[in-house]
C-alpha cells in the first residue's frame, strides 16, 4: 500500500536518480563503489586503485566539479563491507559513492503531549540554508561508527551531553539515490530517537544550526504533509517517526503503533517507504548507542543542566557566529 501523495512525494524526491542512466559503475579495488557520468569517466576512468583516490580527488577539484571539504570519509562498496580507502566528502556525489550519516529525533514528553525539537539550518549552509532540520544530523567521518558520530555531532551541534545521547535508540536505516546539483547522492542514514528531559534546552554550538524550537508532533506532521520546509531527507525520517508518535491516523485508516501495521500487515514500518532505488530497514527498537566512555570521539561527557541523573551546572553558551564564519555542507548527509 502506497503512502498518500502528500507524503509519498518526499520519498520520490529522494529517489529521483535513474541508474544506470548515463552513468557507469565506478570500481575501486575491483569492487563496484560508485557511479560516474561520461564527463567524470573521461577525467578519471572507471577503475581506481585505493592509493589513487587522492589524485582522483585532486583531478576533479581542479576541474571545478566539487568544493574541497577537508573531511575524509570512508569508502565502501557495500554498507557492511571493508573500507576500501578514504576520500574527501565533497567528491562523494561526483563519484556516486555512498555516504553515511546519522539523524536524531529529539523527543520531549510534556503534559500536553509529545513534542519534537526542530532545528533551523544556518543561512550560510551551502546545502539547504534556512531549511528546517533535526536537532542533530551529520555525516560519519572516516574511522568513526554511526554511534560514535551521533555522540560527537550531538555535542557539537546542540550541546547534548554524551551521557544523555548514550540513551538514544536506533530505529531504522534509510537509503536513497538522489540526483542533485552536486552529483549523485547515495546516502545511508542511521536514524535514532532520544527522549530529552523537558528541562533541557539545546543550543547552537558550532554554528551549523541557527536555532532550535520545540514543536508539538502534530505540528511537525502538518508541516511535512503540507510543505517542503524541511530538508529533503529529514522528511523521510520524520515520516518513519509519526506512527510511533501516535499521529499516523492521517496516514492510514487506523491509528497504528508502527506504519507497517497501519495496513494490517506484519511488516516493518519502513517497508512502506521503499521507493525506487531507496529503502528503509527497521532495526530492533531499543538498540542503544554504545556507552561513549572510552570511545573515539574528541569531546568528553559533560554535565547535563536539566537535573536528574545528568544534574550539573549548565555549560557556557558560545556567542553566535556570523553568517561568514563558516561554509556549509554541499555533500554527504548532514
Amino acid at each position: 500500500m502506497a503512502l498518500p501523495p502528500s507524503f509519498q512525494r518526499h520519498i520520490d524526491h529522494c529517489n529521483n536518480a535513474n541508474l544506470p542512466g548515463r552513468r557507469t559503475e565506478f570500481y575501486i579495488a575491483g569492487q563496484p563503489a560508485g557511479w560516474v557520468t561520461p564527463e567524470v569517466a573521461a577525467l578519471v576512468g572507471t577503475q581506481a586503485d585505493p592509493a589513487a583516490l587522492r589524485d582522483i580527488a585532486d583531478t576533479l577539484l581542479h576541474a571545478g566539479l566539487y568544493r574541497w571539504r577537508n573531511e575524509a570519509f570512508d569508502v565502501r562498496a557495500f554498507p557492511d563491507g571493508p573500507v576500501l580507502g578514504t576520500i574527501d566528502r565533497g567528491v562523494l556525489p561526483v563519484l556516486g559513492i555512498q555516504a553515511v550519516g546519522v539523524h536524531l529525533n529529539g523527543l520531549v514528553k510534556r503534559a500536553d503531549g509529545l513534542h519534537v525539537w526542530i532545528g533551523r539550518r544556518a543561512l550560510d549552509k551551502k546545502l539547504d540554508p534556512g531549511k528546517l532540520d533535526h536537532i542533530v544530523g551529520g555525516g560519519v567521518p572516516a574511522g568513526l561508527s554511526p554511534a560514535e558520530t551521533l555522540v560527537k555531532e550531538a555535542e557539537e551541534e546542540a550541546g547534548l551531553p554524551a551521557g544523555l545521547v548514550a540513551e538514544a535508540t536506533q530505529h531504522a536505516t534509510i537509503s536513497y539515490a538522489m540526483d542533485r546539483p552536486e552529483g549523485l547522492r547515495r546516502d545511508r542514514l542511521y536514524c535514532y530517537d532520544l527522549m530529552i528531559p523537558e528541562s533541557f534546552t539545546p543550543y547552537p554550538v558550532d554554528g551549523e544550526v541557527a536555532g532550535f524550537e520545540l514543536w508539538p508532533v502534530q505540528d511537525v506532521f502538518d508541516r511535512v504533509r503540507d510543505t517542503d520546509d524541511f530538508k529533503f531527507n529529514v522528511n523521510m525520517v520524520l515520516i518513519d517517526l509519526f506512527p510511533a508518535a501516535g499521529v499516523a491516523a492521517a496516514i492510514a485508516d487506523r491509528p497504528p503503533p508502527r506504519l507497517g501495521r497501519a495496513v494490517g500487515v506484519a511488516i516493518p514500518r519502513r517497508a512502506l517507504l521503499r521507493s525506487g532505488l531507496g529503502g528503509i530497514r527497521a532495526v530492533p527498537r531499543g538498540a542503544r548507542v554504545p556507552d561513549p566512555a572510552g570511545r573515539r570521539h574528541p569531546n568528553p561527557p559533560r554535565a547535563h543542566p536539566g537535573g536528574g541523573r545528568y544534574a550539573g551546572p549548565a555549560p557556557a553558551r558560545p556567542a553566535a557566529r556570523s553568517a561568514t564564519d563558516s561554509a556549509g555542507s554541499a555533500a554527504a548527509p548532514g
